[in-house]
């Protein structure tokens, strides 16, 4: 019989968890795939789970009463010192995603304002002008040609962010951005996934490919600043060019920069790929497209959706909700624990990591009946609090959340009242990929039809 240890390398024991020579043989697999380990761990273990790794003490949160206590009750407790944030902060710096204490704050509070709902109605515009485009390449495209409906909503997503926050077009420029994302954040990764990295300055391949992916947002971002030096706007971009701090000052470059990057950057990935895995569960099942397509027919039945159309787009709504409780782009949320606390009745000690991990949450059996099926119904009503956290929760809940839903459901219901989406054959739908965000594994197949 095994004996559960008490101590970690003096780190005690408080809750349940896989031995260390049982992670130690797993790290193979941890590195190939986290969210297979943490899902095996969770179900062998239960809801609070302490891994055997002494500094700092780490810990798998996943119950909607842990959620809240990390996330809401006691979030002034749990900051982002965690060594995914810092390796993320390679690529945005000290931005609003990365950031911390009052540094963040600050910046919410400056930032808060272009995102009010009076700024979704200009968000909507450029969803529609991106979704024509969409609209009009896919009328073009032969029934039996296969695209990958993920590249086309990342580049999408890429075009609506820069349009509507920084009144930027990039049409002609998302692919070589999005490509230049996606190579930062495999690196970033891959930084995220071992204890100890070469330092950034290392000439590296992985830290040549960040330094040139990198290049290449700035460059985006420099070039954005220029065109807006005489006449800052009212948006987003303006804002950050217009305001002044405590002392009358304005905001460094490199301030700017930082928070264009970060909103370039998490602005567009995340509803993209919660966009890319609509389509490939609308593949799946298309007696749930036929329903978006008829509530979208219902809504607007002579014209192109806009963003009045919202509020009674209630289907594709619960489409977009499904979705991103199936796949929720942040599959995994790090706090570190600034002083000791409880939570589910386990002690946490001061300087812990703590993991909270949306996916898991979405699949729990005891939150969620038939948890992996996807049904919309679900959302035809209320969900408990805490138990689909897609966007985070608390006061670091995602601060471009309504502009993703937004988004997401005008995009969803203009397109597929115009087509229709199927696996080529002997395909369905790929397998999750934890990066940064949820990807499907060499992107998402498909062939589109009109209807």
């Amino acid at each position: 019989m095994t004996k559960t240890p008490t101590h970690y390398f003096r780190t005690p024991v408080t809750a349940p968890g896989p031995l260390g020579q049982t992670m130690v043989r797993s790290m193979g697999a941890i590195r190939r795939n986290p969210l297979s380990y943490l899902n095996e761990v969770w179900r062998q273990h239960g809801d609070v789970v302490q891994f055997p790794i002494p500094r700092p003490p780490t810990y798998l949160v996943n119950s909607p009463e842990g959620v809240r206590r990390v996330l809401v009750d006691n979030a002034r407790n749990y900051g982002k010192s965690t060594i995914q944030y810092r390796a993320l902060s390679l690529v945005t710096g000290d931005g609003l995603l990365t950031s911390d204490g009052p540094t963040w704050r600050s910046q919410r509070r400056v930032l808060q304002p272009a995102f009010h709902h009076d700024a979704l109605a200009d968000l909507g515009s450029h969803v529609a002008e991106a979704t024509a485009r969409i609209a009009r390449e896919w009328r073009g495209i032969d029934e039996r040609t296969v695209i990958d409906a993920d590249a086309f909503m990342m580049n999408a997503a890429l075009e609506v962010v820069a349009g509507s926050l920084m009144s930027t077009d990039l049409t002609g420029q998302s692919a070589e951005i999005a490509a230049a994302t996606l190579e930062a954040l495999d690196v970033v990764i891959a930084r995220a996934r071992v204890p100890i990295s070469p330092p950034s300055w290392l000439p590296t391949p992985a830290n040549r490919a960040l330094k040139r992916s990198v290049a290449r947002l700035d460059a985006a971002v420099s070039t954005m600043m220029s065109a807006r030096s005489s006449d800052p706007g009212a948006d987003l971009l303006g804002m950050l060019l217009s305001v002044r701090d405590e002392n009358d000052q304005p905001l460094s470059v490199e301030e700017i920069r930082d928070q264009l990057v970060t909103f370039i950057v998490a602005g567009h990935e995340t509803v993209a790929s919660a966009l890319g895995w609509a389509w490939g569960l609308l593949a799946e099942h298309p007696a749930v497209a036929d329903a978006v397509a008829s509530e979208a027919e219902d809504v607007a039945p002579a014209r192109a959706i806009a963003y009045s159309d919202f509020p009674h787009l209630t289907y594709s709504r619960a489409v977009v909700e499904e979705t991103l409780r199936l796949y929720p782009p942040a599959w995994l949320i790090t706090r570190s624990a600034g002083s000791g606390d409880r939570i589910d009745g386990v002690e946490i000690p001061a300087g812990a990591l703590i993991i909270v991990s949306p996916w898991l949450l979405h699949r729990h059996p005891d939150l969620w009946d038939n948890p992996e099926v996807f049904d919309p119904s679900r959302f035809a009503s209320d969900v408990p609090r805490f138990t689909h956290i897609p966007f985070g929760a608390g006061p670091r809940l995602c601060i471009g959340r309504d502009f993703s839903y937004v988004e997401a459901v005008m995009v969803i219901s203009e397109l597929v009242r115009r087509f229709r989406v199927e696996f080529p054959e002997g395909q369905s739908l790929p397998p999750g990929e934890p990066l940064v965000t949820i990807r499907p594994r060499g992107g998402m197949p498909l062939h589109v039809l009109p209807r």
